[in-house]
């Protein structure tokens, strides 16, 4: 930071809590997914922990911190085509992007369908999504494929995509992504008039309580269709 810069908070501690356990949870998943074996105990876990993840980051998107809300980052097609021409606004380099915003969106897609998929998923050996016991075996077929292929391989070209777009940022716009969503604040310039993402105790109590009861649920409910 210099003296035309100030810090401002652009992601609260739950968005950023969110963020890393969504990464450990989808990679890890798919590593114990290829692995096999016992393994798969751990990807339905991790799996069921995804689905928890992103409930909860739907739900913190309408009661989040102010960078966090759905509707900072919900660009129109004409906001993102001036955005790629450069007739950008200052708050779109602070939360997500008019271009990075597609990822966000494609991402939380893409993850919801793999989970989807999971819970209607059998491989016809030893383990099968809850899911299954009410619907056809024609469409848990289905599930099954998109869930060990098609989505396998989308969601990692979006991981690596995701890296990418970090790289790309640090090296060539030498700016540091990574650090706001380590600390919370991202260096603004001081003459910009920015509102700040709430990240008080209230706001993190409040996320851990909607995170506890989304996790019950999820847990309650694999239970009872096990």
């Amino acid at each position: 930071m210099n003296a035309s810069t100030r810090p401002l908070r652009v992601w609260d501690l739950p968005t950023r809590i969110f963020h890393w356990l969504l990464a450990f949870c989808v990679i890890s998943s798919i590593i114990s997914g290829e692995v096999g074996g016992d393994a798969i105990i751990w990807h339905f876990r991790l799996g069921y922990c995804v689905i928890a993840l992103l409930i909860f980051r739907v739900v913190w998107g309408f009661v989040g911190g102010y960078w966090s809300r759905f509707k900072q980052f919900f660009y129109s097609p004409l906001t993102i085509l001036r955005y790629l021409r450069g007739q950008s606004k200052p708050e779109h380099e602070v939360g997500h992007n008019p271009l990075g915003s597609l990822s966000v969106w494609g991402l939380l897609f893409i993850l919801g369908a793999q989970v989807a998929t999971g819970l209607m998923s059998d491989d016809e050996i030893a383990s099968q999504g809850p899911l299954v016991q009410f619907i056809t075996g024609a469409t848990s077929s289905l599930a099954t494929s998109y869930h060990k292929h098609w989505g396998k391989v989308i969601i990692i070209l979006l991981i690596a995509l995701h890296i990418a777009a970090i790289l790309f940022y640090f090296f060539k716009k030498k700016e540091n992504l990574i650090r706001p969503m380590l600390r919370g604040d991202k260096d603004v310039q001081v003459d910009i008039d920015l509102l700040p993402s709430q990240d008080k105790a209230t706001q993190r109590i409040t996320a851990l309580i909607i995170f506890a009861a989304i996790a019950f649920t999820v847990a309650y409910a694999v239970q009872r269709l096990g």
